[in-house]
């Protein structure tokens, strides 16, 4: 379920029509409902219930606004961080560093140093050879980096190939054969404190299948380190719940994730951090374009021009990712047609022969589901500006994130006075 409804013909995000967000801010815009953040965030709490004292991370690269990350902190979430840029958000958000999680497979040293300082609570290690880096670095600063090795199961998560990361070809995480190995050579090194297990196979997974085998594989790996005489505390089972883009997309439920969850992880005695992201924020914003104009190529459906770009949004182009589109006023009637971007890409398509509410010239439109991977992933290409943000309660709404205009962006160049 979502905040955003029909109320006397006019979409509205909870009690604000999108007109007037269009009037007052502009068009292309995001929007964010809080409503629809707080009642995901509750739910995904709500399907661990089974589960001693969760720690629930959200994957701040999913959608790293600041007023949303405040939003889910009030919730009681901490940050799933993938850079150093991540991070320094989260803080600022106020997440506490100790509920911090950093992962990534490419953390920099100055990463590592900055992630050390700031006290964070676990970083997730990648490779052997970050450890021993992390392990210098921890030392020198005469501090203790808790930590817990990231594993790749060799399990295919059955998503896109760009978003699948737990096969063995995938560049994350170490290889299960070798993870028993990698792990006690890591726990003897001062300055690091191995005192866990994480894996993350992928995003937008629809079946709980693949998870469950990587958790299995996770769960005899815990029980292999400790015959090893090794401490096994902590294991993150990582994000990738699904949402629904399309009608007739079905995904598990934070409950059914729950109690897979508990039954597989049964008697392994340890505390289990989650990282969702596009879960809690998908379906809570959407993308609110106008449309510019509309023409027809030969015989077929006519292209439906908006204001929105591949820029903004480019789950479609990168992808091929689908987002309902809908009328802010629809009128009842229907028709088939192209939507379009206008930059200067044929990727540049958000839909074809798709049958959306009837468009013309001027009216407001919005791109469900598109409160994860959209202005997180947004560009200047062709010379465009970066789109602002609004965030909804009830009958308010405030711009948090500006429009960034193009010439803004031109004033961080400098022509050399050599040229």
């Amino acid at each position: 379920m979502d905040h955003f409804q029909l109320k006397n013909g006019v979409l509205h995000a909870e009690d604000v029509p999108l007109s007037a967000i269009a009037e007052a801010v502009g068009t292309p815009v995001y929007v964010y409902s809080r409503a629809t953040l707080v009642r995901h965030a509750r739910v995904f709490r709500e399907g661990l219930s089974a589960l001693d004292r969760p720690h629930l991370a959200f994957a701040v690269k999913a959608n790293p606004n600041l007023a949303v990350l405040s939003v889910l902190q009030k919730e009681g979430y901490g940050a799933d961080v993938v850079s150093g840029g991540e991070l320094t958000r989260a803080l600022a958000a106020g997440m506490a560093p100790a509920d911090v999680v950093f992962s990534g497979v490419g953390k920099t040293h100055a990463e590592l140093v900055q992630g050390l300082e700031s006290g964070i609570g676990q970083f997730n290690i990648e490779s052997e050879e970050e450890g021993y880096e992390l392990a210098a670095i921890a030392r020198r600063l005469g501090k203790t980096a808790a930590c817990a090795l990231r594993v790749n199961p060799d399990v295919d998560a059955r998503t896109h190939e760009k978003i699948s990361t737990g096969k063995r070809e995938n560049k994350f995480g170490v290889p299960l054969d070798r993870a028993g190995a990698i792990y006690a050579a890591l726990a003897a090194e001062d300055g690091l404190d191995m005192r866990g297990v994480a894996v993350h196979i992928g995003s937008q997974l629809g079946d709980l299948e693949p998870l469950e085998s990587a958790f299995t594989k996770l769960g005899a790996l815990i029980g292999e380190l400790r015959a090893a005489g090794l401490t096994v505390t902590h294991a993150d089972l990582g994000g990738g719940l699904g949402v629904p883009y399309k009608p007739g997309d079905i995904m598990p439920s934070p409950a059914d994730y729950g109690a897979m969850v508990a039954r597989v992880t049964k008697g392994w005695d340890v505390r289990l951090t989650f990282e969702p992201g596009r879960v809690i924020a998908g379906n809570a914003g959407i993308l609110l374009t106008r449309v510019i104009r509309s023409k027809r190529s030969g015989n077929g459906p006519p292209f439906v021009i908006v204001d929105a770009a591949m820029n903004d949004l480019a789950r479609p182009a990168m992808y091929g990712a689908w987002h309902d589109i809908e009328a802010v006023a629809p009128s009842g009637n229907r028709m088939t047609s192209h939507v379009v971007g206008p930059i200067c890409e044929t990727g540049d398509t958000f839909a074809t022969d798709r049958e959306i509410d009837a468009l013309a010239a001027g009216d407001l439109a919005v791109f469900r589901t598109a409160g994860a991977y959209g202005a997180t992933m947004a560009s200047s290409y062709n010379s465009r500006g970066f789109v602002p943000e609004v965030l909804v309660d009830g009958d308010r709404f405030a711009v948090v994130a500006d429009r960034i205009p193009a010439d803004a962006i031109m004033d961080a160049e400098r022509v050399p006075d050599w040229l």
